[in-house]
């Protein structure tokens, strides 16, 4: 057995957090050959996949709305218990996203037990459950499998009254978007990989994946919250992207009023190479809908995040409170860009200025 004190769980794939996802462009030859129809009824289902929303939604007949996702993805970190901590609060952001309250939590556990011991996993669960504890909920159990390279996520339901339920679909024309995350968390860990990031670097990485998007609960009560996502694995623009055409708007980013991690920091980051492979896979799938971006701008735009930030676009008429709400929850205020009309044919779903 390796040991598991110098056995990195990083270096077990290639693709690490939400940058392990499959390519949205694979995804759809995935649900494809299932035989997937998004026109498939069931009467209590509110929200199924066709619009690519974070979570599934059953209608419980009293009003209120059950809220179901499962999210997992391969180490991002060395540190198991950290591991855990991210992995729990990626999880339970698609409740956040749907502007519902988590109630509980199942992990989803796979482990090489024949090169990590089970203490090491048992240091994963702990630091889920930490995290599960900070969000109200407990963990309450699971399913576990012995494989060869470790894995972690959580299954979470929720719940939210039908009426403050928030979606992809909704963005209106004239709303400002929203971002409450910096970008930049997948350079980051990329560096952090190849031994190339800072202690500061890491510091803020783990920091803001371990963040908790609590104040989504807040957002669902808010009518002029129109449309509401979390920013992970397809990136900004990725997301942005799946919002707009449920929406069916156009959504204009002004890129000098994104948040990211340090410029200086993430210019050297870009010298250096350190471009998550996730990064391209999300590129080639959207740049055909994107206005040009310059090399430093895509490695931006683009970077797949883990555990990253809400995505909300908001009624100018409501753009007050929610900053005032924002600012309550000690969060940043950062209004990213806005919707625009439905764009005509041959224009960008998404226009990036400077």
């Amino acid at each position: 057995m390796a040991d598991p004190l110098t056995t990195a769980l990083t270096a077990f794939n290639p693709g690490s957090g939400c940058g392990c996802k499959i390519a949205p462009n694979a995804l759809k030859e995935v649900l494809a050959a299932s035989g997937f129809d998004p026109l498939e009824a069931y009467p209590t289902l509110l929200v199924g996949h066709d619009a690519h929303d974070d979570a599934a939604v059953m209608d419980l007949g009293n009003g209120e709305a059950l809220v179901h996702t499962t999210d997992f993805f391969t180490p991002i970190v060395d540190d198991a218990f950290v591991f855990g901590q991210i992995a729990a609060a990626n999880a339970i952001s698609d409740v956040y996203a749907m502007g519902a309250k988590p109630d509980m939590a199942l992990a989803i556990l796979c482990w090489p037990l024949e090169k990590l011991s089970a203490k090491v996993a048992g240091e994963v669960l702990a630091g889920a459950r930490d995290t599960c504890k900070k969000a109200g909920i407990p963990l309450a159990g699971g399913h576990s499998i012995d494989v060869p390279q470790p894995i972690f996520g959580l299954s979470v339901t929720g719940r939210v009254a039908q009426k403050n339920l928030k979606q992809n679909g909704g963005a209106q024309p004239g709303d400002l978007l929203y971002l409450t995350k910096p970008l930049g968390i997948g350079i980051v860990a990329t560096a952090m990989k190849k031994g190339l990031a800072q202690p500061h670097d890491a510091d803020w990485a783990v920091a803001t994946m371990s963040q908790l998007n609590k104040v989504g609960q807040v957002f669902g009560q808010m009518e002029g919250v129109h449309a509401l996502t979390d920013v992970t694995g397809f990136g900004l623009i990725g997301h942005l992207h799946e919002m707009m055409m449920a929406s069916q708007t156009q959504g204009v980013l002004a890129y000098q009023h994104i948040p990211k991690y340090d410029a200086l920091r993430l210019d050297d980051l870009y010298a250096l190479g350190c471009m998550p492979t996730g990064t391209t896979k999300n590129y080639v799938t959207y740049y055909g809908s994107v206005t040009p971006v310059s090399g430093q701008q895509l490695f931006i735009l683009y970077d797949p995040q883990t555990s990253g930030g809400l995505l909300a676009a908001v009624s100018p008429d409501a753009a007050a409170t929610f900053e005032a709400t924002l600012r309550e929850a000690g969060s940043p205020i950062h209004c990213i860009g806005h919707v625009a009309e439905d764009p005509k044919e041959g224009e960008m779903r998404i226009v990036i200025e400077a």
